[in-house]
């Protein structure tokens, strides 16, 4: 009875010494996201509100004879404490009303009434989201930013998938030499490109349309290329010599083959990018600047926060409705997004 104690004890132990600091730390990482709901959620008074908490709340006031008093909770001489209401302030003595007892008259207290605290309710300003959702046209930004992401995210997966298939799957003269100059390219900084690459999308007349930044989606990128050719050699090459004796060409192995065991991986690539298109900022900004019609979430919102800089509430609103659809598809995509970052495959 005492071993089966102990090791119920121990094992108890183990639990939250693991599972108390991963709820630290979560806490500690998911507090910024936390602060930018509250401050979503209040008006510039409850901001700018000396000693207000860090929730949306409002201090009660109470109106009496056409004004309106704060309240504060006022120690008694019998020990106890009440809300009362701050009638006629002062260094050392205080005039309070009960607001739940006008008729009673005025109440003096001894004290310094700059020392007490004021309650506090719970109150949100929902009117926030809907005005930046007028304001913005976020309806439009979504489908701009949506398409955005869709596109792109076809050209990368047909691309990548095709790239990837081919050096892990063919052997040819030069294919190693070749993956190694694809993967260097992602050393290669972003800042070297910019100028011939914007020359040549204007010289051939691209600028201010989507083309510069959906038709360079459809020629494959390092990192995913990288991230699916090391999930297709984990695939056992039996099954596509097993479909090559019953006549099956190599796309059609490709697509009957490799790609229906690929599911982890390719949610992993769709969930990566579509993150990373919904967050591209410099892209639309450079080919875009001259269309406002057609720009995506992210240019809308940096001009925005230029805009209403002390308005810190639609600010953090903005941000949070440009979250919820990238924060959806990590939520419902998230096992095999898991699957395909840890790359497993079949035993062979």
């Amino acid at each position: 009875m005492n071993w089966h104690f102990l090791t119920k004890v121990r094992k108890g132990t183990n639990i939250a010494l693991i599972t108390g600091p991963t709820i630290v730390l979560l806490a500690i990482f998911l507090s910024p996201f936390l602060f930018m709901v509250f401050t979503s959620l209040k008006d510039l008074g409850q901001i700018t509100k000396l000693g207000s908490p860090i929730w949306p709340a409002k201090a009660p006031v109470f109106e009496y004879n056409g004004k309106e008093y704060d309240i504060y909770y006022v120690p008694i001489p019998d020990g106890s404490t009440r809300q009362l209401a701050l009638f006629k302030p002062g260094r050392q003595e205080s005039v309070f009303i009960d607001p739940e007892n006008p008729e009673t008259g005025e109440i003096v207290w001894q004290g310094s009434w700059r020392t007490l605290k004021r309650p506090w309710v719970f109150s949100p300003t929902w009117s926030n989201y809907s005005e930046v959702w007028k304001t913005i046209n976020f309806p439009r930004l979504l489908w701009n930013t949506t398409f955005y992401a869709i596109m792109t995210n076809i050209g990368v997966l047909i691309s990548c998938t095709l790239v990837a298939y081919g050096f892990s799957r063919f052997r040819f003269p030069g294919r190693d030499i070749l993956f190694i100059a694809l993967i260097s390219t992602m050393f290669l900084p972003g800042a070297v490109t910019i100028i011939p690459t914007f020359t040549f999308f204007q010289k051939i007349g691209w600028v201010g349309t989507w083309l510069p930044l959906i038709v360079p989606a459809f020629f494959a990128n390092a990192y995913d290329t990288f991230l699916l050719r090391q999930y297709f050699m984990t695939l056992p090459r039996e099954l596509d010599e097993a479909a090559m004796m019953d006549g099956a060409s190599p796309l059609r192995i490709l697509w009957s083959v490799i790609l229906p065991q690929s599911y982890p991986v390719l949610m992993a690539v769709t969930v990566f990018h579509i993150v990373w298109a919904w967050n591209d900022y410099f892209g639309p900004l450079i080919y875009l600047s001259t269309k406002r019609d057609l720009w995506p979430i992210s240019v809308a919102i940096a001009t925005f926060t230029g805009i209403y800089g002390s308005r810190p509430q639609l600010i953090q609103a903005s941000a949070l409705l440009a979250l919820i659809l990238p924060l959806i598809l990590f939520l419902l995509a998230q096992r095999f997004f898991v699957q395909g970052i840890v790359i497993t495959g079949v035993e062979k």
